[in-house]
């Protein structure tokens, strides 16, 4: 293993282009997660690549060279031998020893039990994020992410292979269940969806016991590859299901449905500032802080807007609500209500702001 160390020591780490994403690494020691190709690796790379060549050491964990057993005992003499400073795990996984160094960067999907390291949680790309990527800033930049989604890699995919690939980046990284899971979940994005629905309609295909299909649905829903949110005030209510990224709705799924696929980008921008939202029927997200509604109408017809208006009255009285956002694709204005200010607001423009 000393030699497949000082692989590992002397190998010059290579990082192309990187854009800088909202969650940075400092002095700290760190337990990044996040889904596969959200940007953990690029994150530590990026980071170990300000520091000197000599301090640091990145192992990444997945090398079938590696002799767990083997590499533990001899790690932490590694270290002090050669006063590495900074020491990275990527692709962590439990079994994996910890050396006594200054600075120690944990990656994996799976949030694991380690107190003694900060959190950073990674998402896909959000939509000021993606903006990096775009030669100019204009109309085409919104109709861009709509087709490629918050995974970076995908700026560097041709068209023609976007859909294999990530099939293949999800096959890779979930179990068999898993993927079928996430296939389903495709279908019902934006909609209410319980595990024991996925249970009833997965056992028509394949053998498989209600307690497996629930630790994988729950496995999913960790490591963050489907959020679900509650009604609001119900929490034993059916959730409803999100993906991870809106762009794996084309990729799992043939059925075609743009509304459904605009809430779910809404929902992750909301997602990824931290928002406490909540669904009510009839309401997309309810945002009790700010005592706010959002309504997704992407191609926004104002006559069924006020029916919809009409039809949440009660709620709106009962929980006062100050404030009614409709996110549309390109509209803006604002509509004169009894109960609530209702301003149309572009997705671009509400993603951006504050």
């Amino acid at each position: 293993m000393e030699i497949l160390l000082e692989e590992f020591y002397k190998t010059e780490l290579q990082l192309e282009k990187f854009h800088q994403r909202k969650a940075s690494i400092d002095e700290k020691s760190y337990q990044i997660n996040g889904i596969t190709q959200s940007g953990k690796t690029k994150l530590i790379k990026n980071y170990l690549l300000s520091l000197k060549k000599n301090s640091y050491l990145y192992i990444n964990c997945s090398d079938i060279r590696i002799d767990v057993e083997a590499l533990n005992a001899i790690l932490p003499s590694f270290c002090n031998k050669n006063k590495i400073d900074v020491l990275a795990l990527d692709n962590y996984k439990e079994g994996f020893a910890f050396a006594n160094v200054t600075q120690l960067l944990v990656a994996s999907e799976i949030h694991y039990d380690l107190p003694f390291l900060e959190t950073i949680q990674l998402y896909p790309l959000d939509y000021e994020e993606f903006l990096a990527y775009e030669h100019k800033f204009d109309s085409s930049a919104l109709n861009h992410f709509v087709q490629l989604g918050g995974f970076a890699v995908m700026q560097t995919i041709s068209v023609d292979e976007r859909i294999i690939f990530l099939q293949k980046i999800l096959q890779a990284s979930l179990n068999d269940v898993e993927f079928d899971i996430i296939k389903l979940c495709a279908k019902f994005m934006s909609q209410k969806l319980s595990a024991f629905t996925l249970y009833e309609r997965l056992k028509q295909s394949r053998k498989i016991s209600k307690d497996k299909l629930y630790r994988s649905f729950e496995a999913l829903r960790e490591k963050n590859y489907i959020h679900l949110l509650e009604k609001y005030a119900h929490a034993k209510a059916t959730k409803k299901v999100y993906l991870c990224d809106s762009s794996l709705k084309s990729a799992l799924s043939i059925e075609k449905n743009f509304v459904r696929l605009f809430e779910n980008m809404v929902f992750l921008e909301l997602l990824k500032s931290k928002t406490v939202c909540y669904y009510e029927d009839g309401i997309d997200f309810y945002l009790p802080h700010s005592d706010e509604i959002l309504l997704c109408k992407p191609f926004i017809d104002e006559r069924r807007l006020f029916k919809k208006l009409e039809s949440i009255e009660a709620f709106l009285f009962s929980y006062g609500v100050r404030k009614i956002t409709v996110i549309t694709m390109n509209k803006e204005g604002t509509i004169s209500h009894p109960l609530s200010k209702v301003a149309i607001i572009p997705f671009d423009i509400w993603a951006l702001g504050d």
